[in-house]
């Protein structure tokens, strides 16, 4: 058996960076917005499209993602998905119109979902003999999630200030050059294996993820109580439940329903899709905050930020693998998740006369604190419960959970700021009140993930001791 590869701490700096751009990408639009609707015609009410293409894609086809990982190698698949990620942001970049836009994000959605579950089936290729590198990699890979997140917003502002819209999709077309040149030196090779696509399941799944973001997205606009929604959802709800009955009787499907037998994978997914809920609607509303309510322009807003970017980055880093060496895995899950709900709760309690400095920066990091402690022992449990051969497929399922979070949670509590008065751009208290509200929606989301993870999760500690954790690499 051969022993580690050599350069493999060079190839998770890759991987990393992969997460950092596939998460990045489903922020870093936010400050643009409002030029690119200037310049494509997007009406106010499809503009969130722009969102919605990217992650219905990405979430929906991170399962087939995983399955091809697993089918034709997880090297392959991460050098196709740089290249679709190279190709749709070049078409969003020089998209003249609104379906051009769209389609060259949705493009953007289907390279993040090859990149995603290949990557996190490399980082196990490359660091599963060893328990503590595992856990140092897992800790860097998971920090450039929320970071990649966080800094979307910051990198937009720049951008959008100082170049012009456009050039937060061609950001992405170097560095996915030098991915497509390293990914052959530095990644492992693995065996392809036989089997078949479930193309059934998988129209099924993404089609359903997608009318039920629709729903949730249209509501607002045509009221919770229209046809129109609840035809929608029951049209989401069907196809979700066609594609269980299809995983159920293929021989080779798309998801093996099994999988969720396996020992806290089950419950380590649905903390992971409760966190996304939870956190991405917090960044989302907090942006607007600050432009929205404090007046600030697109830098210093994206700037406004980085505070929590560099505590989610040393979180993740050095206190998460420590604390899960010392309490185990489900201690540090339900405290961080209790410290995120805590963390928006205290966002709730903004004012349209707030300040940054009041209102703005101690409960952020609270919050962000908590994501770094949640995240990495969650994702850590998804990915190490399934069995080797299924890693492409638990990459996926872990990945699709927390996108599928993050989609449908911004969608209702975008949905709770409306109802709230967030709708009334330049009316200072009632955009504030519409921002608490979402706030503490987020904060109920992050609480409900931490009663279920101590409901459910395992009390199983790592093997992994607290001192070796954060030995440094040879």
């Amino acid at each position: 058996m051969s022993g580690p590869s050599p350069r493999r701490w060079a190839a998770l700096a890759l991987i990393a960076t992969a997460q950092f751009i596939v998460i990045m990408d489903t922020s870093i639009i936010g400050v643009a917005l409002p030029r690119m609707q200037e310049d494509l015609g997007f009406s106010q009410e499809n503009l969130s499209w722009v969102f919605n293409a990217y992650v219905v894609a990405f979430g929906g086809l991170l399962l087939l993602g995983g399955r091809l990982s697993d089918l034709f190698g997880a090297r392959r698949l991460f050098g196709t998905g740089w290249l679709v990620l190279l190709a749709g942001s070049l078409v969003a970049g020089i998209a003249p119109e609104v379906w051009v836009e769209l389609t060259g994000r949705a493009v953007q959605g289907i390279g993040a979902a090859l990149i995603a579950p290949s990557a996190l089936t490399l980082l196990m290729m490359l660091f599963g003999h060893d328990p503590k590198e595992l856990t140092k990699a897992l800790a860097l890979y998971g920090a450039a999630a929320p970071a990649g997140g966080t800094a979307g917003v910051f990198l937009g502002g720049v951008i959008t200030e100082y170049l012009s819209w456009p050039w937060v999709f061609y950001i992405n077309i170097p560095i996915a050059l030098v991915a497509l040149l390293a990914t052959g030196p530095l990644m492992p090779a693995a065996q392809s294996q036989r089997g078949s696509i479930d193309v059934f399941g998988t129209l099924t799944v993404t089609l359903g993820l997608g009318a039920a973001v629709y729903a949730i997205v249209r509501a607002p606009e045509v009221g919770w109580g229209s046809a129109e929604t609840w035809i929608v959802l029951a049209v989401a709800v069907a196809l979700l439940a066609a594609f269980v009955a299809i995983q159920a009787r293929r021989r080779e499907p798309l998801m093996r329903l099994s999988i969720f037998r396996t020992p806290d994978l089950a419950a380590a997914n649905l903390t992971q899709l409760l966190l996304g809920g939870a956190w991405i609607p917090m960044w989302f509303f907090l942006n607007l905050y600050l432009q929205q309510v404090l007046g600030y322009s697109a830098f210093p807003s994206g700037a406004a930020l980085l505070p929590m970017t560099v505590l989610i980055m040393i979180g993740m880093i050095v206190l998460a693998p420590r604390a899960i060496g010392r309490f185990g895995p489900k201690a540090v899950t339900v405290t961080g998740l209790l410290l995120l709900a805590g963390g928006m709760a205290w966002l709730s309690l903004i004012s349209p006369n707030g300040s940054f400095a009041m209102d703005v920066l101690p409960a952020s990091l609270v919050s962000a604190l908590g994501m770094s402690l949640a995240f990495i022992p969650s994702l850590g449990t998804a990915i190490s419960s399934a069995r080797p051969e299924e890693g492409g497929l638990a990459s996926g399922i872990v990945n699709t959970s927390y996108q599928v979070g993050s989609a449908l949670g911004l969608a209702a509590m975008t949905a709770v700021a409306v109802a709230n008065g967030s709708g009334q751009l330049g009316n200072l208290p009632a955009l504030t009140d519409g921002f608490s509200a979402a706030f503490i929606g987020a904060a109920a989301i992050a609480l409900a993930g931490a009663l279920l993870a101590s409901a459910t999760l395992r009390s199983q500690r790592t093997a992994v001791p607290a001192d070796d954790v954060t030995a440094s690499h040879r």
